[in-house]
């Protein structure tokens, strides 16, 4: 095999990205050969945009049997993604999901053993990582260049959307349709970074998950979460699409010194020493460590990053066996983190990690059982948005 034959799976947003990526010339190593979607109107608007011979399917089931494609992007409503990439580990295809792995860490459980019994690639498209000031952040931390840390913030509130983003898709924003709201929806992306380059999974999370404060939908709009690790350290995450102008700020404190992402530029603070010894040797009141700010080179990446990279990454894996950047199995920590919100602030009381996964399933059941979602084919679900400016936060 010299070249990866792909199919995508679910042609809104997410997909048609994959196809303008195809188009763009900047895949290695694949070649679009199908594409699916349940809705019919879909696939008609983006048939002039498909390379010669690319099979088309309105069941996904049909193109993972089909024989067209040796793997499969998967880029449907969140539900589906553990259950049809359950179904292409069954019938030996590589397999890539966009975030988040799926609603509940229960079935993306089942999903990873799945992976792992087919001997198949799979990798989640967590794109943010190629960011080099994220991929900077996490070597830093990985070298102990921060030392122990002691506290996280994140407040990443320039998610904003209108009423009229949530309007677009009759599965938008239910419980039945999503599974969730910003949590699920964009904060993805920020839960992985945060444990990605922390390299910790928090102990307990206590948060307020606040539904339709900000939009008329039944989800949650406005988070606001504690949480506490193993080692004493504490983490603070703020998120929202309701405010405008919005944040975008990463810090992550140790007993070495601080990192800071604000405005696109990453900080490094390095103390004079470790805050810990000073604190047990110093006799002086209000002394300090001291610290400076030591300059950090950003490598400039060569070629293009986020979705085009990951690609080329999956591909090269399938070819060559180069490691995957991001594999699958790893959706499941940040998955973890916000399933525990939700159950935090359903419940009113702080959540234990790992989370009771039949107590969340209950709890998700009970909203999906009065959600406002109908399952049918609206008009609006035809719309498809240019989102390549949301990417890279």
């Amino acid at each position: 095999m010299d070249k990866v034959r792909y199919g995508v799976i679910g042609i809104g947003n997410m997909g048609n990205g994959y196809i303008n990526d195809y188009n763009s010339g900047n895949i290695k190593g694949g070649v679009l050969t199908a594409i699916c979607d349940v809705n019919e109107a879909k696939l008609n608007a983006v048939k002039e945009r498909l390379p010669e011979n690319c099979a088309v399917f309105t069941d996904p089931e049909e193109l993972i049997k089909s024989g067209t494609v040796d793997a499969v992007v998967i880029a449907t409503p969140h539900y589906d993604h553990p259950v049809l990439a359950i179904k292409a580990f069954e019938n030996g295809l590589h397999v890539v999901i966009e975030k988040p792995a799926g609603v509940y860490t229960k079935k993306v459980r089942e999903m990873n053993e799945a992976a792992a019994k087919s001997g198949k690639k799979f990798m989640i498209m967590f794109q943010n990582r190629t960011n080099p000031l994220y991929a900077k952040m996490h070597e830093l931390v990985a070298a102990g260049a921060i030392g122990e840390i002691k506290r996280v913030t994140l407040l990443i509130t320039d998610w904003y959307r209108p009423q009229s983003y949530y309007d677009s898709g009759s599965w938008r924003a239910t419980w039945e349709g999503e599974g969730g709201g910003v949590l699920l929806n964009q904060a993805p992306h920020n839960l992985d970074l945060w444990q990605w380059i922390t390299g910790m999974m928090p102990s307990k999370i206590r948060a307020n998950c606040h539904m339709g404060k900000w939009h008329d939908i039944e989800v949650e709009d406005d988070v606001t979460a504690y949480f506490e690790y193993p080692n004493g350290a504490t983490g603070v995450f703020v998120t929202s699409t309701g405010d405008y102008p919005g944040t975008n700020y990463f810090e992550i404190l140790g007993d070495e010194g601080k990192l800071v992402v604000t405005g696109g530029q990453l900080a490094y603070y390095k103390n004079k020493m470790n805050e810990r010894e000073f604190n047990r040797a110093n006799e002086v009141s209000f002394a300090i460590p001291g610290h400076e700010r030591v300059e950090v080179e950003i490598p400039k990446p060569e070629g293009p990053l986020g979705h085009i990279w990951m690609m080329n990454n999956f591909f090269s894996s399938i070819l060559h066996d180069t490691p995957l950047y991001v594999p699958g199995e790893e959706g499941i920590k940040s998955l973890m983190m916000s399933n525990a919100m939700y159950l935090s602030g359903w419940l009113d009381k702080t959540v234990e990690l790992p989370i009771d996964e039949d107590e969340f399933l209950a709890e998700l059941n009970k909203r999906r059982a009065t959600s406002n979602f109908k399952a049918k084919v609206s008009k609006d679900d035809v719309v498809v948005e240019d989102i390549s400016k949301t990417f890279m936060k």
